[in-house]
């Protein structure tokens, strides 16, 4: 069975967990977030923890998954999860209007992008912007559909990247004419 799925997941105060109908439902101060939950796995809340147990005690890859769900959950409800984005390029940059994020990154027109329901866009500066949530799967997914606007380019690095992301890079073609 795996290691991590048998570790309780600790429930701080403030934050319920509750299990019904196979769904896991938490609820913290920055909101609330439910999962289905997997095929051969059971979670019950005993005091101020969850524990995850496999209904068999052959190999279930699903018994590691759920924990992970349920950590996740707990941690997205009390402190949320972040990704920083960045705009690399001349005259490519990003800014809010509204609720909406409208970029300009090399394309004849703007892109607007409105995030889903529970996320929030900010935008530091022109060329820096956090997404933010509860949920861990949205968060990264709303930064990889913002980044897959204008992914980075090897050549010139120009375009949307994450925040410590490393951009290979290419030499042009000068660089192969010369030797």
């Amino acid at each position: 069975m795996s290691r991590i799925g048998k570790r309780p997941v600790e429930i701080p105060s403030g934050v319920t967990v509750a299990v019904a109908d196979s769904v896991v439902r938490v609820k913290g101060p920055k909101g609330e977030l439910s999962h289905p939950v997997l095929v051969g796995t059971t979670v019950v809340v005993e005091g101020n923890e969850a524990k995850v147990s496999a209904e068999r005690l052959t190999r279930n890859p699903a018994f590691g998954t759920m924990r992970a769900q349920v950590y996740n959950m707990v941690a997205g409800v009390t402190v949320g999860f972040s990704k920083v984005l960045e705009i690399v390029g001349t005259g490519y940059r990003g800014q809010m209007d509204g609720k909406n994020l409208v970029l300009q990154v090399g394309y004849s027109h703007p892109i607007n992008f409105t995030p889903p329901a529970g996320i929030t866009i900010k935008v530091e500066n022109p060329t820096r912007l956090t997404v933010s949530g509860a949920n861990k799967y949205l968060v990264g997914q709303v930064a990889a559909n913002i980044r897959g606007f204008r992914p980075p380019e090897p050549y010139k690095g120009k375009g949307i990247k994450y925040e410590g992301e490393y951009i290979r890079r290419k030499a042009g073609k000068a660089a192969g004419a010369a030797t």
